[in-house]
C-alpha cells in the first residue's frame, strides 16, 4: 500500500511564503478570526456575570466549550484526512460564527442563560475539533517544504501580536459597550475567515481506502509507530499540565501574596507575550537541523518562571525568566510543527494531530485539578516548584529518546517516511 500526498510538494519555488497567494490568504483568515477570537474569553466571563452567573456558572460554560474540543477531535482528524481541508474549514469557521453569532444576539436581548451560553460554547467546542486538524495540514498543502519553518513563524507573528493587544480592546470593548457587541465582533471575524478559507480550495488527501473504524485504528498503529511523535505528545502532556497549573492557575495568586498583586501580574503576563513574539522572530531567521530536538529543549525553558516565583525572587528577575519562556515557547511549536509537518504523510497529518491533541488537551482539566487539590496541602511556592520540576523531568527524559534526535530538517527533494519508514510517494 502507498501512501501519496494530494498535490506534490514544489522542490523549487518562491523565495518567501508570502509570495504564494493562497498563504497570503490562509495568513488573513487566521489574522482575521485572532482578532475576534483574543477578545472573545473576556466578553464570555462578562456574559455571563452579566446574567448573574457565579464562578459554578463560569466553570460550566468553560468545560462545555473545552470537553467536545477533545471528544470530537479523533473525528475532526479523520475527516481532515479524508475530505477536503479548505472546505473543512468553512464549515468549522461558519459553524464557529453560527454559534457566536447567536451568543451575541441573546446577550444583547437579555435572554442570556447559563445554559444557552454554554450550548453555544459546546457548538463552539465542536467546531474547533474540526479547524484544528484540518489547519494543521493545509499549511503544508499550500507551502513548499523548505519555507515550512518561516510559514509557521509568520503565522504565529500577528496572532502573538493579536495576543498583546486584544485583551486591552475586549476590556475596553465590552465596559463601554457590553459584551455581546464583542461577542457579535467574534463571529464577523469567524465568518470572514470562514469566506478566505474556502477559497483556497485545497483537494482532499489520498487516503487509503478503508472505513472509519479501520482509517482510526491504521492511524493509531502509525502514531504509535512513531516513537519520536508519541513520546513528545506524553512529555507535552506534562509540560502544559504542569505550566498552566503553575502559571495561569497559581501565578496570580501568588502575585497577590508575594508581589503587588495585579499590576506585577500584568508585568509578567506582559513579559511572556514580549518573549513569544520574540520567539517568533528568532524562527524566522533560525532553521535548526535539528527541529525535534530544539523543540524539546525550547519547551524546559517554561520552567524557568514558575521556579523563580516558586523561590519568590524579586520582580526584576521574574521578568526575564518569563520572558525567556515565551521565547522557548514559541521556538518549541515553531519547530515542533515544522518537524511534524516534514515527516508526517498528508495523507495521516489529520489524525496524527488530532491523537497528538487529545493527549495534550487531556492533560489541562486533569493539571488543574491535581494542582487545586495539592494547593489545599501544600504551600503555593511549593506547587509551583514541584511543577518545574515535572517540566524539567519530562524534558530530560524526552531527550533521552534516540528517535527525537533522528528527525533532522528534511532537503526540498526529500520526502517525508510513513509509519513503516518507507519514504512516500508524492503522486504528481
Amino acid at each position: 500500500m502507498r501512501t501519496a500526498d494530494a498535490s506534490p510538494t514544489p522542490i523549487s519555488g518562491p523565495s518567501s511564503p508570502f509570495r504564494i497567494a493562497a498563504f497570503r490568504r490562509f495568513v488573513s483568515a487566521n489574522l482575521i478570526s485572532a482578532t475576534g477570537s483574543a477578545m472573545a474569553p473576556l466578553a464570555l466571563a462578562y456574559s455571563v456575570i452579566e446574567q448573574g452567573g457565579g464562578a459554578g456558572s463560569l466553570g460550566l460554560v468553560l468545560a462545555t466549550s473545552t470537553v467536545p474540543t477533545i471528544v470530537f477531535l479523533l473525528a475532526g482528524g479523520l475527516f481532515a484526512d479524508r475530505l477536503s481541508r479548505s472546505r473543512l474549514l468553512f464549515v468549522g469557521n461558519l459553524l464557529a460564527a453560527g454559534a457566536q453569532g447567536a451568543l451575541a444576539v441573546t446577550v444583547a436581548t437579555g435572554h442570556a442563560t447559563t445554559v444557552s451560553i454554554a450550548a453555544c460554547g459546546f457548538v463552539s467546542g465542536t467546531a474547533a475539533s474540526f479547524i484544528v486538524p484540518a489547519a494543521q495540514g493545509a499549511v503544508a498543502q499550500i507551502v513548499p517544504r523548505q519555507h515550512l519553518q518561516q510559514a509557521n513563524a509568520l503565522l504565529r507573528l500577528p496572532s502573538n501580536a493579536v495576543k498583546a493587544l486584544g485583551p486591552a480592546v475586549g476590556g475596553v470593548v465590552v465596559a463601554a459597550s457590553g459584551a455581546a457587541w464583542a461577542l457579535a465582533w467574534d463571529a464577523v471575524t469567524f465568518a470572514a475567515a470562514a469566506v478566505l478559507l474556502l477559497g483556497l480550495r485545497l483537494e482532499a488527501p489520498l487516503a487509503a481506502p478503508g472505513g472509519v473504524l479501520s482509517d482510526l485504528r491504521a492511524g493509531w498503529a502509525g502514531f504509535w509507530a512513531r516513537t519520536w511523535l508519541w513520546t513528545y505528545t506524553v512529555a507535552g502532556s506534562v509540560l502544559v499540565a504542569a505550566w498552566l497549573a503553575g502559571f495561569q492557575l497559581l501565578g496570580p495568586l501568588v502575585a497577590a501574596r508575594r508581589y503587588a498583586g495585579a499590576r506585577d501580574w500584568g508585568l509578567i503576563q506582559a513579559a511572556f507575550t514580549c518573549g513569544l513574539l520574540a520567539g517568533t522572530l528568532v524562527c524566522l531567521r533560525w532553521k535548526p537541523y535539528r527541529p525535534l530536538t530544539v523543540a524539546v529543549c525550547a519547551g524546559g525553558a517554561l520552567a524557568l518562571p514558575l521556579a523563580s516565583m516558586a523561590c519568590t525572587l524579586p520582580l526584576p528577575l521574574v521578568l526575564p525568566a518569563t520572558a525567556l519562556a515565551g521565547v522557548g515557547l514559541d521556538i518549541a511549536i515553531v519547530a515542533w510543527t515544522t518537524a511534524f509537518q516534514q515527516r508526517v504523510p498528508q495523507a495521516e497529518q489529520g489524525r496524527m494531530s488530532a491523537y497528538n491533541g487529545v493527549g495534550e488537551r487531556l492533560a489541562i482539566p486533569v493539571g488543574y485539578l491535581v494542582t487545586a487539590l495539592a494547593a489545599r496541602s501544600w504551600s503555593s511556592q511549593a506547587v509551583l516548584l514541584t511543577c518545574a520540576g515535572m517540566i524539567v523531568a519530562a524534558t530530560l527524559l524526552n531527550l533521552c529518546v534516540p528517535d527525537v534526535h533522528r528527525i533532522d530538517r528534511l532537503a526540498p527533494d526529500d520526502q517525508p517516511q510513513a509509519a513503516d519508514g518507507r519514504r512516500t510517494v508524492v503522486q504528481a
